[in-house]
Formats: C-alpha cells, sequence, structure tokens
C-alpha cells in the first residue's frame, strides 16, 4: 500500500467513525438547506427540518392541551440532566448500527457510548479494517471514538480519534455547519421539540413499552420531504422510547431509541493525549 492509500484509508476510517459517534447520539435530527442532515461526513439526507430555517418556512407553532403536554415532557426531559440509552439506526445502504451507553446533558454533551455496526456499507469498510465495534466518549467541546489495533498500526499506535466540535464545523463544502451546536444541545427532549413543530400532532393513545404504562404521541415533520416522529411518555412525563422515520439519498432512515434510568450519574475521561490522533490533522495529513 502506498504512503498516499494509506493516508487515504486512516481518513475513511476517521470520517466513517464520526458518522457513526454523531448519528448514535444525534440521531436523524437537524438538516441543510436541501432537507438532508449535516454532519461530520456530509449530507445525508435526512429530513428533518434545520433548527435555522427561516422563521417563514416553519409549520405554525402548535397550541393547545397537545402543546401544552408535550411541553411538559420536553421540561421534564430537559431537567432530569441524564439518562441510560439503547438505540438502534438505519441509514439506508450507508450504514446500520447499536449503541448503548449512558448519556448527560446538563452541561454540555457528556457520556459514553458502545457502537456495534451491524450493516450498510460503512461498516463493510469498517469490518474489512478489522473494526466492527468501538468506544465513543462524548464531552461538552469534543468527542473520542476508540478503534482497533489495526487502525493504531496506521497512526502511530494510537488508538483513540479526537474530534473537536469547532474543528468539524470548518469541513470543506460547509458539510459540518451547524455540527457543534447540535452536539452540544443533544438531549432526548430534541424529539419532542421536533413534534412541537409539526402540524398534524396527535395522541395516539396508552401503550405498554418495555413493561411501562406511556402515552403514544405521534406526527410528521417536514423540510424538502416528509419525516414522522413518534413518542412514548410515562407518568412523569419523561421519554421512554422514541422513533424517527425518514428518507436519505442511500434509502429509508430509522432510528429507535429507548432511554431509562434518568438522572443516572454520567462520567466520561479523556483519553490520554499520547493515545489520541486528532482528525483535523489526519484530514491535514491526506493532503501532504
Amino acid at each position: 500500500m502506498t504512503g498516499t492509500t494509506a493516508r487515504r484509508t486512516v481518513v475513511s476510517i476517521a470520517v466513517s467513525a464520526a458518522l457513526a459517534c454523531s448519528t448514535a447520539c444525534t440521531g436523524p435530527g437537524g438538516s441543510d438547506d436541501s432537507g438532508g442532515t449535516t454532519g461530520p461526513s456530509g449530507p445525508t439526507g435526512s429530513t428533518a427540518p434545520s433548527a435555522s430555517a427561516e422563521p417563514s418556512s416553519r409549520p405554525p407553532a402548535l397550541t393547545g392541551a397537545s402543546a401544552d403536554a408535550l411541553r411538559a415532557v420536553e421540561r421534564a426531559t430537559g431537567r432530569a440532566g441524564s439518562a441510560r440509552v439503547e438505540s438502534t439506526t438505519v441509514m439506508g445502504r450507508e450504514l446500520s448500527l447499536e449503541a448503548a451507553g449512558a448519556l448527560g446533558w446538563d452541561d454540555g454533551l457528556t457520556g459514553t457510548l458502545t457502537i456495534t455496526y451491524t450493516g450498510g456499507t460503512t461498516a463493510e469498510t469498517m469490518r474489512r479494517l478489522g473494526t466492527t465495534a468501538m468506544e465513543a466518549r462524548y464531552l461538552p467541546d469534543a468527542y473520542y471514538a476508540r478503534m482497533g489495533d489495526e487502525f493504531a498500526e496506521r497512526v502511530g499506535g494510537r488508538h483513540w480519534i479526537k474530534y473537536v466540535y469547532e474543528d468539524l464545523e470548518d469541513l470543506g463544502g460547509g458539510a459540518g455547519a451547524g455540527f457543534a451546536d447540535q452536539m452540544r444541545n443533544t438531549t432526548p427532549n430534541q424529539a419532542v421539540k421536533l413534534l412541537l413543530s409539526a402540524g398534524d400532532v396527535r395522541r395516539v393513545g396508552a401503550e405498554t413499552t418495555r413493561g411501562r404504562r406511556t402515552t403514544h404521541w405521534s406526527g410528521t415533520v417536514g423540510g424538502a420531504t416528509e419525516q414522522t416522529v413518534d413518542i412514548w411518555v410515562d407518568d412523569r412525563n419523561l421519554l421512554v422510547k422514541k422513533v424517527e422515520r425518514g428518507r436519505t439519498k442511500t434509502g429509508e432512515l430509522t432510528q429507535t431509541a429507548y432511554y431509562s434510568d434518568y438522572g443516572v450519574p454520567v462520567s466520561a475521561a479523556r483519553p490520554p493525549a499520547e493515545d489520541t490522533a486528532d482528525f483535523k490533522e489526519l484530514l491535514a495529513s491526506q493532503g501532504s
């Protein structure tokens, strides 16, 4: 393998890890002007409406009893500060993954997830390079992905990649625009905020979700195309489950997440500097 090919392989792995880490904790919400989700690897074609969209392009604010109920969920879930998370995500032909761990959002995003690749072209790329699962650590200014030994051999023995949110904002073509704020503001109640922007929110009814009595809400949010959002809420107004469905450029997008143990202690330590490669430096090395 030539030096140039080796560097491109390293960058390919790093970008794939970035996509997995951001998707696992943020879900498919947040879009560019064309209806595609913006993330560290570029638009992925999700259909959630942009948080920065012009006011004239947004639907009228939800009012009435449904709005009051959903805002109570938004407040309660936001105040809880942390939770255990289990999720599955399918992004068309590109990526399928499972994630489990605990995340906190009191003072920026913190926590740790174990992410397992289960399918898609990205998973196949990672599998060929010796990585089928990784640990992701989230801190208020950056997140870290632990790669396998094969990756470490290519970058001087370093196992971790560091992704500084501000650096991801600067990716070419505006691919990372808004990414720092998206990561810092990630909480389970983002799905509730999406529903509050929907024009057809409805209370589906009472259902049992993982043994807990919940109320199911559903709605459709629109960008260039439409995305459905469903949430299940317990009697403490805490989110128990959420499902988001839409379309990407490579097929259907679905994320299902379960939340439990609200208020659980959460911590995430920065990996040793000597065992960490910086994503921005890896990108720069591709052109050298």
